[in-house]
């Protein structure tokens, strides 16, 4: 059974007692909810890779509640830290050196040097990251593969009986995974919640992109990934025979759901993995095969939420 812990200081202190007992609690961040276990004990993250169903060569994002909690398991570069004070908390992962004496769990990393850490942003991941005060391994709390969960309801459909916990949150407000930067080489390794336009202004420079879908180096690299149940077809400019159709933008009538009437690739982020859950029922209901989505340009958010797309119109494997 799954308890639904409401965030409150009973919540927070029975998830943070489930987690020191190596257990696993979803909870909610500002990009989509994480599937909590403590990063620095192999069973409590070989469990995560088992409730979700996920290959074990893919690694893992740690969360912290600070800096100085974060500097107890990396080596911080100077040349991360701007990247640091301009957008920590917030929906940015950074892939930097792994202390040798970290404690972090292989599997966590999947026997790299590096990890992924970041710190999130939502005062229900921070609250409990506080009340923890240990490394939380919490890639997305859904099965390995399918859609990304953005309400606890989401989490529940996908696990519940797997795990012992989701802590409450509402809604979460980005809506796409973190964006995940690399430092040694400087790359992106996945688009995410925040614009790639934004990292670049920042730092001053193009960002060239990394990753291996072969051998990831940071989570969200396999090629399919957030599958609804239906296949995808991209770029519909219209709905053909046996398709449901989401739209983008003002020009889509006719369609069953809509990004964003408005044309808004924030908007699109934000109600993408919602609406695809959506599509994928209605399909069910109507017997049709294939959800077709609209073209999103690939400014703003639109880069992330065209590489979710991208990965939910793969061949399944």
């Amino acid at each position: 059974m799954t308890d639904l812990l409401s965030a409150t200081p009973e919540g927070y202190t029975e998830a943070a007692r489930l987690l020191g007992r190596g257990e696993l609690v979803a909870f909610a961040t500002e990009t989509v909810y994480g599937l909590g276990g403590d990063a620095r004990n192999s069973e409590a993250v070989a469990a995560i890779y088992t409730a979700k169903g996920r290959p074990k060569f893919n690694p893992l994002i740690v969360h912290v509640h600070s800096v100085e909690m974060a500097e107890r398991y990396v080596t911080i570069p100077e040349a991360a830290r701007p990247l640091i004070a301009r957008y920590w908390p917030g929906p940015l992962t950074l892939v930097l050196p792994l202390r040798p004496d970290a404690g972090i769990s292989d599997l966590v990393t999947a026997e790299l040097d590096t990890l992924a850490i970041r710190m999130p942003a939502h005062p229900v991941a921070r609250k409990l990251l506080q009340e923890y005060d240990g490394p939380l391994a919490a890639p997305s709390a859904n099965p390995s593969g399918r859609i990304s969960p953005t309400t606890a309801a989401h989490v529940m459909d996908g696990l519940s009986g797997r795990i012992a916990a989701v802590l409450e949150g509402g809604a979460c407000g980005v809506g796409v995974e973190s964006t995940i930067l690399s430092l040694d080489p400087l790359a992106l390794l996945r688009p995410g919640g925040l614009a790639l336009e934004e990292i670049e202004a920042t730092l001053g420079r193009a960002l060239p992109t990394g990753g291996n879908a072969d051998k990831p180096n940071a989570p969200g690299q396999l090629k399919s990934h957030y599958a609804p149940g239906a296949a995808v077809r991209l770029n519909a400019t219209d709905r053909q025979s046996g398709e449901i159709w989401i739209g983008f933008g003002s020009h889509c009538a006719g369609a069953d759901f809509n990004l964003s009437e408005a044309g808004d690739t924030t908007e699109a982020a934000t109600r993408l993995f919602g609406l695809l859950r959506e599509a994928d029922a209605l399909a069910q209901q109507k017997g049709a095969s294939c959800i077709a989505v609209a073209p999103v340009p690939d400014t703003g958010l639109g880069l992330a939420v065209n590489d979710r797309l991208d990965r939910a119109a793969a061949p399944r494997p």
